[in-house]
Order: C-alpha cells, then sequence, then structure tokens
C-alpha cells in the first residue's frame, strides 16, 4: 500500500471539518432566526474549526524568552494588503483586555465576521502566497488549494448576522477543542429539512435584495463623485473664461491705443507727405537747372517716399487684420457662453435625475424594511406554531378534538405562508423590474456623460486655439511695437538726410551761382576773341579818338590800351576797376573783353 503524506490527510481533515463547521453554522442560525450572539455553541466551534486552520503549517518564530507560534502575524498583514482592515486591525489593538497575539487574532475573527468580510480578507492574504511563506510552511493548509476551498465556503456566512461581544470576553486563555458531537446527525434534524430549505430560500432572496442595495448605493456614490468632478470642471471653465474676457478687454484697450497711435501717426506722415510734396515741387524746378546728380538725389528722395508710403499702406492691412481678429474673437467668446449655459442646463437635468434615484432609492428601502417585518412576523408565527405543536404532542392522548383543531389552524397558517410567499415574490418580481428601469436610467445617465465629455474636450480645444490667437496677438502686437520705432528711427534719418540735402542744395545753388557767372564770363570772352580774330592792333598816332564815346583824347582824357582786342579807351569810358591781390590799387578792365588795361604816355611808350 502507498503511504499517504500525513500533511495532505491533515489538510484534507481540516478542510472536511471547515465544511462541516460552516455548513452547520449556517444551518442552525437559520433556523434560530435572530442574530447571534458569542454564547451560541456552533459559532463557537466554527472559531475553534478556522484557528486549527490557521494554525497549521504555522512557521515557529523564535523570541527572548521562549518560541513563539501565533497567527496574529498573518493576519496582520491584511491591514497592509486591504485597506479597509485598518479599523479592524486598529480596534484590536485598542482592546483593554488583549495580552497575548493569540487572544488579537480570536478579537480580529470576530470582527471580521461581524463585518461579513472574513472571506475577502482571507482572500487577499491567500493571493500574496510570498508574504505569507514567512510565516508558514509549503506545505500549510494557506498555502495550498485547501486555502483557497476554505476562502470560497466563508463567502456564505455573509447570510449570518451576528452581535459578538469582544471587550469584556476572556479571549486569551480559552482552550480551542473541537466537539465532534455537534455535527453528528439526529432523527429531529432530517425531518425539519423542509422548513430549512425554504427559510434559506427566504434568506437568499434577501441576500439578493440586500447586495443590490449595495451596488445601487455604490453606483449613486460613482455618480456624486462625477457630479462632484463635473462641478469642479465647470467653475474651473468659468475661472478660465473670466481670464479670456479679461484678456480680451486688455487687448481691446490695446487695440484701441494702437488705432489712436496709428491715426496720430497717419495725420503725422501726411502732413510730412504734404510738406515733402511742397519740398518737392520746390526741388523739382531746382532740379531741372542742375546736373544728373541732383536727379539721382531727387530719385532717392522718391524712393524714400515710396518706402513710407508703403510702411503707411501695411499698417493700414496690419489694422484691418487686428480688425477682424477682435470680431472673430467675439463670435468665439458668443459660441463659449452659449456651451457653457448648455452645460449648466445638462447638469440641472443630471441633479434632478439624482434626486429621483435617491427616491427610489429611498422607496426600495423602505419595501425592504417592510418585507424584513413581515419576515419576522413569519418567524414569530412559526415558533408560536412550534410551541403549540409540544403542547399538543404532550396533551395528545388527552385532547384529540383540540388536536384535530390545532391542525385545522395549521392549515390555515400554512395556507397564509404560502399566500404571504405569493406576494413576497410578486415584490421580488417588482423590484426587479424597478431594477431594470434603474439600469436603463443608469445607461443614460453614462451616455449623458460621455457627451458631457465631449463637450468638456471641444470646451478645451477652443479655449486652446483662444490661447493660441491671444499668443499670435501678443506677437503682432510686439510686431508693431517693433515697426513703431524702425518707423521712428526712419524718421530721424529722413530728417538728418533732409537736413544734409538742403545743405548740399545751398551748396550746390551756390555752385549754380557761381558757375553761370563763370559761364556767361567765359562766353563774352569767347565773343570778344571771335569779334577780334584777324584784328592788328592800331597804332598810337591812327588813335585820336575813344573807341566808346568818340571824343579826342588830351590830357584830361588818357589813353588806355587793351593787351587782349587791341582797342584804345579814355579814361572816362573804362571805369570797371578789379582788384588784384598782387597791386595796391585796382586794376582798369576792358568792356568788351575784361581784360586789363594799360595806360599810354604822351611819348606813346607804354
Amino acid at each position: 500500500l502507498a503511504v499517504k503524506d500525513p500533511t495532505a490527510v491533515e489538510r484534507a481533515n481540516l478542510l472536511n471539518m471547515a465544511k462541516l463547521s460552516i455548513k452547520g453554522l449556517i444551518e442552525s442560525a437559520l433556523s434560530f432566526g435572530r442574530t447571534l450572539d458569542s454564547d451560541y455553541p456552533p459559532l463557537q466551534q466554527f472559531f475553534v474549526v478556522m484557528e486549527h486552520c490557521l494554525k497549521h503549517g504555522l512557521k515557529v518564530r523564535k523570541s527572548f524568552l521562549s518560541y513563539n507560534k501565533t497567527i496574529w502575524g498573518p493576519l496582520e498583514l491584511v491591514e497592509k494588503l486591504y485597506p479597509e482592515a485598518e479599523e479592524i486591525a486598529a480596534s484590536v489593538r485598542d482592546l483593554p483586555g488583549l495580552k497575548t497575539p493569540l487572544g488579537r487574532a480570536r478579537a480580529w475573527l470576530r470582527l471580521a465576521l461581524m463585518q461579513k468580510k472574513m472571506a475577502d480578507y482571507l482572500r487577499c492574504l491567500i493571493i500574496q502566497r510570498d508574504l505569507l511563506s514567512e510565516f508558514y510552511e509549503y506545505h500549510a493548509l494557506m498555502m495550498e488549494e485547501e486555502g483557497a476551498v476554505i476562502v470560497g465556503l466563508l463567502v456564505g456566512l455573509n447570510v449570518i448576522d451576528a452581535n459578538l461581544c469582544v471587550k469584556g470576553e476572556d479571549l486569551d486563555s480559552q482552550v480551542g477543542v473541537i466537539d465532534f458531537s455537534v455535527y453528528l446527525k439526529s432523527d429531529d434534524d432530517i425531518g425539519g429539512k423542509e422548513r430549512n430549505v425554504q427559510i434559506a430560500a427566504i434568506l437568499d432572496q434577501k441576500n439578493y435584495v440586500e447586495e443590490l442595495n449595495r451596488q445601487l448605493n455604490s453606483t449613486v456614490s460613482s455618480l456624486h463623485a462625477r457630479v462632484d468632478s463635473l462641478e469642479k470642471s465647470n467653475t474651473k471653465l468659468i475661472e478660465e473664461l473670466a481670464i479670456a474676457k479679461n484678456n480680451i478687454i486688455k487687448l481691446q484697450e490695446e487695440n484701441h491705443q494702437l488705432r489712436s497711435e496709428n491715426t496720430l501717426i497717419l495725420m503725422k506722415t501726411q502732413h510730412h507727405l504734404e510738406a515733402t510734396k511742397v519740398d518737392v515741387e520746390a526741388e523739382l524746378q531746382t532740379y531741372k537747372h542742375s546736373r544728373q546728380g541732383l536727379d539721382e538725389m531727387y530719385n532717392e528722395a522718391r524712393r524714400q517716399l515710396r518706402e513710407e508710403a508703403q510702411l503707411r499702406q501695411d499698417m493700414e492691412n496690419e489694422l484691418v487684420v487686428q480688425v477682424s481678429m477682435k470680431h472673430e474673437i467675439e463670435l468665439a467668446m458668443k459660441l463659449l457662453e452659449k456651451d457653457i449655459h448648455e452645460k449648466q442646463d445638462t447638469l440641472i437635468g443630471l441633479r434632478q435625475q439624482l434626486d429621483e434615484v435617491k427616491a427610489i432609492n429611498v422607496e426600495m428601502y423602505q419595501k425592504l424594511q417592510v418585507s424584513e417585518d413581515a419576515m419576522k412576523e413569519k418567524n414569530e408565527i412559526i415558533s408560536r406554531l412550534e410551541d403549540k405543536t409540544n403542547q399538543i404532542n404532550a396533551t395528545m392522548k388527552q385532547l384529540e378534538q383540540r388536536l384535530q383543531q390545532a391542525e385545522k389552524a395549521q392549515m390555515e397558517a400554512e395556507a397564509e405562508d404560502e399566500k404571504l410567499k405569493q406576494e413576497y415574490v410578486n415584490k421580488s418580481e417588482s423590484l426587479q423590474n424597478e431594477f431594470s428601469q434603474k439600469e436603463k436610467q443608469l445607461l443614460q445617465l453614462e451616455t449623458d456623460l460621455k457627451i458631457e465629455k465631449e463637450w468638456r474636450q471641444t470646451l478645451e480645444d477652443d479655449l486652446q486655439k483662444e490661447k493660441e490667437t491671444v499668443s499670435h496677438l501678443r506677437t503682432e502686437t510686439q510686431e508693431i511695437v517693433n515697426l513703431k520705432k524702425e518707423f521712428l528711427k526712419l524718421q530721424e534719418k529722413n530728417k538728418q538726410l533732409k537736413g544734409i540735402c538742403e545743405d548740399q542744395e545751398a551748396a550746390l545753388q551756390e555752385l549754380a551761382s557761381k558757375l553761370s557767372e563763370s559761364k556767361l564770363k567765359i562766353e563774352d570772352i569767347k565773343e570778344a576773341n571771335k569779334a577780334l580774330q584777324g584784328q592788328v592792333w592800331l597804332k598810337d598816332k591812327e588813335a585820336t579818338h575813344c573807341k566808346l564815346c568818340e571824343k579826342e583824347f588830351s590830357l584830361s582824357k588818357r589813353k588806355h590800351h587793351c593787351r587782349n582786342c587791341g582797342e584804345i579807351f579814355c579814361n572816362a569810358c573804362s571805369d570797371n576797376e578789379l582788384p588784384l591781390p598782387s597791386s595796391p590799387k585796382p586794376v582798369r578792365v576792358c568792356d568788351s573783353c575784361h581784360a586789363i588795361l594799360i595806360q599810354r604816355c604822351s611819348s606813346n611808350v607804354p
């Protein structure tokens, strides 16, 4: 024969004992029909079996005084894995009467059963086997599949309502011994199975209604959270909209300032253009008589005028673009306000739907209370009938007629019970219908929330676009300011160039006057030369009269002879004098050729 593993046999035995204790506890609690207290024997046996299951394969931990083997270590890990277990662990540590870790573990098990979350806590503990390996051997019950089976069996304990007093109970010195006599079957237990099946079905329906209520509460809380998040996002959007309005007002003020400045610039440029036009006309009249250099300067001035006109046109175009951008921003603001009003309407509708869901939940809770009261009344009626049947069995031989009457009353009570069951079934169907309606309402709310998210996304996109347009406008305003600075610099340069141009014009005018005089003199000299070509100096004897006044020369009218043209004049006619730096006195000049005249003496010697 193959030798079985003793640890596997221990695990199987503990699993069977856990099945029996959990099954017996559920059946006895359903038949008992009330909340269980700490003195209830099946409940005490259940805690003993659970203690044995948790102790199986536990590693021995060394301490200063002795070896320690307790289940409080792995149970203390649950608060790290499951945040809702922190309250149990804190309350167990604060209990004044507990001194040993085993007592704390027993108190923890009792509190977990009262919370109906023992299966959830142990399931979290079984999943983390790497952490359990610090406390248990590899062959322990909690490390094998039997631990998962026990956790699944513990889910059935959620139908039990327990009210255990942990504070005054001595949990440190209790002796955990399993009483196997509790799990032996008797004839009375077999007879009451039908009644237990009926009560179990009623309790299953009760648990189903409780689970539905829990789910509805969770959905309502999630909807509250969503509504709060939507309200927060709406307030944020309103704040951002106010900021955007303030920015738009500032931009409008800046635009107004820029417009006023632009009008001033336009007025100045118009005056400047008029002045430049007058100057250009005057310059054109003077430049017609000047050389090619003056034409080039005129072309440069004309080019500068074109550039200034182009700058003015660019500024006007930029103003037109800013006005169009302002209209677009106003339209976007109107659309944003419209979307925000629509969202507020949808939020009001969602709040109304939430109020309706709350009202429906309250109605279901009231109906559930009514059904619980009816169940309590039924349980009381059943207990009274049991007392009556016991009395009838005791006095069966003496009172047969009374027995028949009691049987009739029992039949009537069963008929009433069937009627109540039928009513309860109808109520459960109505509750199911209401639950389906609520599911439909939840689906509608989810679709509305999706639409709300899409609207919010579109609003965020619009706000991003507005921010981009505002930044673009700021860059454009910065460019306009830079253009203004450049325009002022160009004006200063233009003023400097105008001063230089005026100086050059004055110099050119002076040069032109001198050139015109020199040209006239040169032309006169050329004409005189042409006239004198082929002529010969007159002899002094032959020149007896002045060529201009035709008077005879004498002592008072002396002869003056021109070296260039050879003409002879008197001193009265040749009165044109020219100062020379080499002579202290001015020299007489010829009227025809402007050459220097030589005075002749009476002996005709020069």
